[in-house]
């Protein structure tokens, strides 16, 4: 008997540029017991992932606006041509509220059941936008499971909801490949090399970890690695705190690539303001030895445990004194090195995979 075939997806390109993508191609290929199906839309065709099977959309990407209705639609009758060509048993819809879940919520109609994977900027979307709650809504109301990574990401759902739907809530923790050796090691300069990396969006709040470095006692350097529509008002906030010594910015660098360059830092800045789905980039620079300095949002203390220090998000002066802290106290970088290391332990993305399969095997055993 062939295994059980999940179609999973993201309508977005096939590439290393979020933590969705790598999250599903560090997933879907370790779910034992099922062949996928991944759909995504055409990348630069580079990208050396992990998905067996992939599929590509034909559709132009329509974020929320007047576009986005008719863009949902034209999904739907693409991913109703991909069920009647390969006849899945299973769906994990990813992100509660972009197209392609929808799509996919829409097109399996009752007859294939349907697994939702809450991500994070899905939740985000869905408490600013109406339409991105009204997809929220839908796509969990067709869903028999919602995959949360934390018990803070099923409170948010289930607010959104209403409440109707906590019997679904499903808590599967994120992880990530374990490395097999650190390679940052603690350092006794009073001057830190810092690393803020990842989108650079207002979430993300990176405007803080620069207006820290213009309050910190001495002149630490702060690297920002990623892309986003935030870039260009970050240069202008440098230029006018006078930090272009201070401040590096380099582009969204492959998993692989970043990883490498986790030597080269003492501490990573870790500054979202609202909403966290796991942090996952966090995770990886504890793996590496490198502590966090992260805000104290509901959720990430769980996550980056010991490994790191929080302060009240958004509050720069704040972190700004942390910084000082962690520079003027090797015992402490040493510490927090150690139990950066410890902490990355318990996320594993093995048991991530595992979880996962488990509650497929489920479903499709509810379903017979």
């Amino acid at each position: 008997m062939s295994r059980p075939l999940v179609l999973t997806g993201i309508d977005l390109p096939m590439e290393p540029s979020c933590g969705s993508t790598i999250w599903c191609s560090d997933v879907y290929s370790r779910l034992d017991g099922f062949r996928t199906l991944f759909a995504g839309l055409p990348g630069r065709g580079t990208w050396k992932h992990g998905l067996t099977g992939t599929v590509m959309l034909g559709a132009t990407k329509q974020p929320y606006g007047p576009g986005f209705d008719a863009y949902a639609e034209e999904l739907t009758e693409e991913v109703a041509g991909i069920l009647e060509v390969h006849r899945p048993d299973l769906i994990h819809a990813q992100h509660l509220g972009f197209g392609l879940a929808l799509a996919f919520a829409r097109a399996a109609a009752d007859r294939i059941p349907v697994v939702s994977v809450a991500h994070g900027t899905d939740v985000i979307a869905a408490t600013e936008n109406e339409q991105a709650l009204g997809a929220l809504r839908e796509i969990v109301e067709a869903s028999v499971r919602v995959v949360v990574p934390t018990e803070t990401m099923a409170a948010e759902v289930n607010r959104l909801t209403g409440g109707g739907y906590v019997d679904r809530l499903a808590m599967v923790p994120w992880g990530i490949p374990q490395s097999t050796a650190p390679t940052a090691q603690p350092t006794n300069g009073k001057r830190l090399h810092m690393v803020h990396a990842g989108r650079l969006d207002s979430n993300k709040s990176t405007r803080t970890a620069i207006e820290a470095l213009a309050l910190t006692r001495d002149p630490h350097h702060l690297t920002v690695i990623g892309g986003g529509n935030e870039l260009e008002a970050l240069q202008q906030q440098v230029a006018e705190l006078y930090l272009d010594d201070q401040v590096t910015f380099e582009e969204f660098l492959p998993r692989e690539d970043l990883w490498a360059r986790f030597a080269d830092f003492d501490v990573m800045l870790f500054t979202t303001l609202r909403l966290e789905a796991y942090g996952l980039v966090a995770v990886e620079a504890q793996a590496h030895g490198v502590p966090v300095l992260y805000s104290d949002l509901a959720g990430l203390k769980d996550t980056l445990g010991h490994g790191g220090l929080s302060y009240p998000p958004g509050d720069a002066r704040a972190l700004a004194a942390l910084i000082d802290c962690v520079a003027t106290n090797p015992l402490l970088r040493q510490t927090l090195h150690d139990t950066a290391k410890a902490n990355a332990l318990r996320h594993d993305i093995a048991t991530t995979a595992a979880q996962l399969a488990s509650l497929s095997r489920t479903v499709l055993g509810e379903r017979r």
